[in-house]
């Protein structure tokens, strides 16, 4: 831990900086789980992410999808800490597409017994989602960033 005359501590400051982000990331990864669910929910998508937890409720699978938004919320604002509007949607697009890749071609699949990186018009309407729940996560941590300046 450093110290400077003040008794001041970075790491104090710095722990608090994480823990901000984290909750930055919680709220805006609901926002974008928020959006991306009802596009599920649409598409019949959330009795499969309920089969994660094995149920096949679409209100199971929502939970499961939104406490998976927030975890993956809490990922991005803490990994992705400076960036202006531009940066955070298009890093927040790219962020979908790459959660995307490892949760819905790679992890569900092997957790559920399917073929992994399957790519139909399923896999595509869920790449679809995935980034407007990026793009919506960037513009939440701008909005949340920037409050009040």
């Amino acid at each position: 831990m450093t110290t400077h005359a003040h008794g001041h501590s970075h790491d104090a400051a710095e722990h608090t900086g994480v823990v901000a982000r984290g909750l930055a990331g919680i709220i805006g990864g609901l926002v974008g789980g928020i959006l991306f669910g009802v596009l599920m929910a649409m598409m019949g998508m959330l009795e499969t992410v309920a089969m994660l937890v094995g149920s096949n409720s679409p209100v199971v699978g929502g939970v499961v999808h939104l406490a998976i938004a927030a975890g993956f919320g809490v990922l991005f604002a803490v990994l992705w800490t400076r960036a202006g509007l531009p940066g955070l949607l298009i890093g927040g697009a790219v962020y979908g597409a790459i959660v995307w890749v490892v949760g819905a071609l790679l992890i569900m699949p092997v957790w559920l017994g399917e073929p992994v990186l399957e790519i139909n018009a399923m896999t595509l309407q869920s790449l679809m989602g995935h980034v407007i729940y990026g793009i919506a996560l960037g513009g939440t941590l701008f909005g949340l960033r920037h409050r009040g300046h």
